[in-house]
């Protein structure tokens, strides 16, 4: 499922929008999941980073696309934002907020379907990158570089981060079977570590950043050999 919103304070806008978004989603077969917002403050005001594409107006009336995109820019750095105006100047303003592209108004049908194709295309190479946890007040997206190891401790789940941990909702098997993909292992009971952050092992230990993590010894074997995968596939 693809996730989009709307942003634009014209009614006539956003039904030819929403025409679109059914036409593309006939003759494209991805599924979408459509939400509107009247202006930039609206969407900005308690914005959660679930969106997969922002199809954003620049000019509105309460707060203007290009400060809503900066403003969600920081909080979200990956969602794909595409610029709806009738004044091509702004799209080099776009850069700044590393927006994919622009349209111009009036709008067509067949530059709206190119420039989606271009957005799913994006998003889709973005997202197996991120995972997205939920959190105390909302949800967070992280890049799952970022992440060092998963810790558990009876129902309580740590995300230990570079510079942060963060306490998250969830089961370990949620997340075991979501960042495996990623070069993640499960070395024991409590611990779901990121390879790439393995530096050494030693005394029945994966060290991660300089931290020992204990390695079951039942998982020792399965350990050394993911170990030994993920490094001969990173030097190819």
């Amino acid at each position: 499922m693809v996730r989009i919103a709307i942003v634009e304070d014209e009614e006539a806008s956003v039904r030819q929008l929403r025409e679109y978004l059914t036409i593309y989603q006939r003759e494209s077969g991805n599924e979408l999941r459509v939400s509107v917002f009247a202006d930039g403050e609206e969407i900005v005001r308690h914005y959660q980073p679930n969106y997969d594409i922002i199809l954003m107006d620049v000019q509105m009336r309460s707060m203007d696309g290009m400060t809503a995109a900066e403003v969600i820019r920081r909080q979200d750095p990956e969602v794909v934002i595409l610029f709806i105006t009738n004044m091509a100047q702004y799209a080099i303003r776009g850069y700044a907020v590393d927006a994919l592209d622009y349209l111009l108004k009036p709008v067509s049908y067949f530059a709206f379907s190119q420039r989606l194709d271009r957005a799913i295309e994006r998003m889709r190479k973005r997202t197996a990158r991120y995972i997205t946890l939920a959190v105390r007040g909302g949800s967070r997206k992280l890049d799952v570089s970022d992440i060092r190891y998963i810790e558990s401790q009876g129902h309580n789940l740590t995300v230990h981060l570079r510079e942060e941990s963060l306490s998250v909702s969830g089961t370990m098997r949620e997340l075991e079977d979501a960042l495996v993909p990623h070069g993640f292992f499960r070395c024991n009971k409590g611990y779901l570590i990121n390879l790439a952050h393995v530096d050494a092992v030693r005394e029945g230990s994966a060290i991660v950043d300089g931290e020992p993590l204990l390695i079951s010894r039942g998982r020792k074997n399965a350990f050394l050999e993911a170990m030994a995968g993920y490094m001969g596939g990173r030097t190819k």
